[in-house]
C-alpha cells in the first residue's frame, strides 16, 4: 500500500544542540535504512520549511503507524498521512 505522509519537524528551542543533533544523526540512520529496505521509496524536502513529502510503501496501516512512531523526532513532528490509490488514466500503474 502507497502512503503520502507530510513531516513538519517542529524541535523545540529549548533543546540543546548536541541533543537535537544526535536525534538527527539517528532520523538520517533510521530515514535511510527504510528507504534502502524499499519502504521509504521517496523524500523530497518542502523549499522554505523544516518538512518533507514522502511516499511509504508498506504492507498496512500498522506498519505504516510503527515505522513512523519510531522515527527519532517522531515526538517533534505533525505528520498527515493520505492513502494512495492508482488513478484510472495513469500510465504508470504500481
Amino acid at each position: 500500500m502507497l502512503y503520502m505522509v507530510e513531516m513538519v519537524v517542529k524541535i523545540p528551542h529549548s533543546m540543546p544542540a548536541e541533543v537535537a543533533a544526535e536525534i538527527k544523526a539517528r532520523e538520517k540512520a533510521y530515514s535511510q535504512q527504510l528507504q534502502k529496505d524499499g519502504k521509504w521509496r521517496h523524500l523530497w524536502r518542502v523549499v522554505g520549511e523544516y518538512s518533507n513529502v514522502s511516499i511509504f510503501d508498506v504492507a498496512s496501516n500498522d506498519e505504516l503507524h510503527t515505522l513512523l512512531n519510531n522515527l527519532p523526532l517522531f515526538p517533534y513532528m505533525e505528520i498527515k498521512v493520505k492513502p494512495l490509490a492508482n488513478h484510472p488514466s495513469s500510465i504508470v500503474q504500481e
